[in-house]
């Protein structure tokens, strides 16, 4: 069967191709950096933190398997957050290097890039399982109640509505995520799965921050998902957490020399919207 091509494709010249020799440069080991913070998650929890544009933060599994749902949004403007239905579309349903996280309309633009990735030879499994999920999206209590009917409080949803709470945002704020570190695919029904995670102590993934950011991650209450959360088998997969953890970086500004934040789209054309002008000298008059 002949291969279909992707609908977005990033060939040479395309706006969605990728500087692979500057983000390889900025790896570790290759350009001078400085820890600047490390931010703990621990089981259960969600933390948010900020990264100025031009450092890299990497989001680590310190202790065991886990997996953690990612927001993130303009600092300056949280109108402009992470759209995962996008970025599936311009890069893949399951992200690792070089791949870039973009933003909302009428913004548009790369927020993030992913700079290493050590999970990415992970590839496909026998089930089609891959690691990096944009396919689904956070656990949450509204949806453990209709299938339970019991309130359970540290959700990934209701981890990351606590964790943005100190910095102006809400619930209405917390939008579809990126599931770091999750296994998932769709099966021979074309229906979602999960799989146990396979990151080990030590595993990792590294963005670049093309622009001023607000993250926010939780420590997904399911663990490692290996234990079903719902159904006649589901049991609590409390043994199974394990906490996360950030850590934000500062790269020597000689490692970014040529490097600009990326500018959105200059689309003009108002939506075929026509605004209609107003003779303020005639409405004066008129209202006299």
């Amino acid at each position: 069967m002949a291969k279909v091509e992707a609908a977005y494709r990033a060939g040479p010249g395309s706006k969605l191709s990728v500087d692979i020799e500057f983000y390889d440069s900025l790896k570790e080991g290759k350009a001078k950096r400085t820890l600047v913070e490390t931010v703990n998650i621990p089981i259960r929890e969600g933390k948010a933190w900020q990264v100025p544009a031009g450092h890299i933060f990497r989001i680590r599994v310190p202790e065991g398997p886990q997996v953690g749902d990612f927001n993130m949004w303009n600092l300056h403007d949280p109108r402009e957050r992470m759209w995962a239905s996008r970025t599936r579309q311009l890069q893949r349903a399951h992200v690792s290097t070089y791949d870039r996280i973009w933003s909302t309309l009428p913004f548009l633009r790369p927020m993030a890039t992913i700079i290493d990735d050590t999970l990415a030879n992970y590839g496909q499994d026998e089930q089609g399982g891959r690691v990096h999920d944009l396919l689904g999206t956070r656990c949450d209590p509204y949806v453990n109640h209709l299938l339970t009917g019991e309130d359970f409080d540290h959700h990934c949803h209701s981890n990351l509505v606590r964790a943005v709470l100190p910095y102006g945002l809400t619930e209405f704020d917390v939008h579809d995520v990126l599931n770091i570190f999750q296994c998932t695919g769709l099966n021979e029904d074309d229906k979602y799965f999960m799989k146990a995670c396979p990151a080990q102590q030590g595993d990792y993934l590294e963005f670049f921050a093309e622009i001023d950011l607000l993250c926010a991650l939780s420590c997904c209450p399911g663990g490692d998902l290996s234990v079903d959360l719902w159904g006649p088998d589901a049991k609590d997969p409390l043994a199974t957490c394990h906490r996360l953890e950030v850590e934000i970086f500062q790269v020597d500004p000689s490692a970014l020399e040529g490097w600009c934040e990326p500018k959105s789209p200059a689309y003009k054309g108002g939506h075929g919207l026509k605004v209609p002008s107003i003779d303020w000298e005639e409405e004066k008059k008129r209202l006299k």
